[in-house]
């Protein structure tokens, strides 16, 4: 019984990671689309998102009528970062194709491992790091060699590598929002992660729009397809971030950015299917240095999973724990001298 409820439970993870990759993949396609048509609205595109967020999860977090958690300049600070994230990554789709817009946001893995190191104190394999490393040589050099030899000829106006450098940058954010929403649900609770997330980028996107984008806004031509793309992005990064804090409560880090790798098979299938482009060779080959890089970093962090596991987190909880037995215990000794004392007395 206990075999068929853990394969149920990871193929519910299984699951849920490729519903994670395909709304990755959507979103990316939805930006890809509207930056087509030649609409510039990054930050109006992630609006919309919060938006969503905020409409759904806000109004169930008020009526548990609970006092926050975490404070709320954190998530502040969080969603600030998150927003900028999503701005350089969306912009890239300006100068550059989705397949390396995709391939490249697989950066975030990188500094998601340089910021657990210094932040959290999780400490890596050597194996590890080669996989990592691996995974890093296939993404980047591969992807930015094939853009800097095969501009894109049919629009004058993409600039690849301005493109890849935006993504890279994007990551960066990424990789402060993903540390820090993985110890929030860890630590907390997950609706009032993704509605304070939603609250606070709705009121930084907006700042953000009236200052950046609102010429750019009122010079778009509105049409029902545009809308329908907005509207599409929105829904993708629902899901997003509705699925994420799932997937890295039950299954961790390693699955989930596994998960999300798979995107970049469905942004070459939109590419081929929709746009009826040519793949370079270079993105095939980048794919299988990038699974082999996978496959070392995924096999030594299962082997040692536990180990950190258990030298990581349950180390937290006995640190906790005898704090508040020995205050406990403390109180209850004491008073059960006095009972004695007065026992005696009497």
């Amino acid at each position: 019984m206990e075999i068929k409820k853990d394969a149920w439970g990871l193929l519910l993870v299984l699951f849920l990671g490729q519903l994670v990759a395909f709304s990755m993949a959507a979103g990316s396609f939805a930006s890809s689309l509207v930056a087509n048509l030649g609409i510039d609205a990054p930050l109006t595109q992630s609006f919309f998102a919060y938006l969503l967020l905020t409409l759904v999860y806000v109004p169930i977090l008020l009526s548990r009528r609970q006092k926050l958690r975490i404070p709320w300049y954190w998530y502040l600070v969080l969603s600030f970062v998150d927003v900028q994230g999503n701005y350089l990554v969306i912009k890239a789709y300006q100068y550059s194709s989705i397949t390396s817009v995709t391939l490249l946001d697989c950066w975030t893995i990188v500094w998601v491992i340089v910021l657990t190191w210094y932040a959290l104190g999780t400490r890596y394999s050597f194996w590890q790091f080669l996989g990592a490393g691996t995974c890093v040589a296939g993404l980047g050099r591969l992807v930015l060699l094939s853009d800097a030899k095969s501009p894109d000829e049919q629009d004058p106006s993409k600039m690849p590598l301005l493109g890849d450098t935006l993504v890279i940058a994007g990551t960066v954010c990424f990789a402060f929002s993903n540390v820090g929403q993985e110890y929030c649900v860890k630590k907390n609770d997950r609706v009032e992660l993704v509605a304070m997330l939603g609250l606070f980028g709705v009121l930084v996107s907006t700042i953000q729009i009236f200052i950046f984008e609102r010429k750019s806004l009122e010079a778009a031509a509105w049409s029902p397809t545009m809308i329908g793309l907005f509207a599409g992005f929105a829904v993708a990064l629902f899901m997003f971030y509705t699925i994420t804090p799932l997937v890295l409560k039950m299954s961790g880090s390693t699955l989930f950015n596994l998960s999300l790798l798979t995107s970049d098979m469905w942004a070459v299938a939109i590419r081929v299917l929709f746009y009826q482009e040519q793949i370079n060779w270079l993105y095939y080959v980048a794919f299988t240095v990038v699974a082999i890089g996978l496959i070392i970093y995924s096999l030594n962090e299962s082997s040692s999973g536990d180990g950190t596991a258990a030298s990581t987190e349950e180390p937290d909880q006995y640190q906790q724990l005898p704090s508040e037995d020995n205050s406990a215990s403390g109180h209850s000794l004491g008073r059960q001298e006095r009972n004695q004392q007065e026992t005696h007395i009497c």
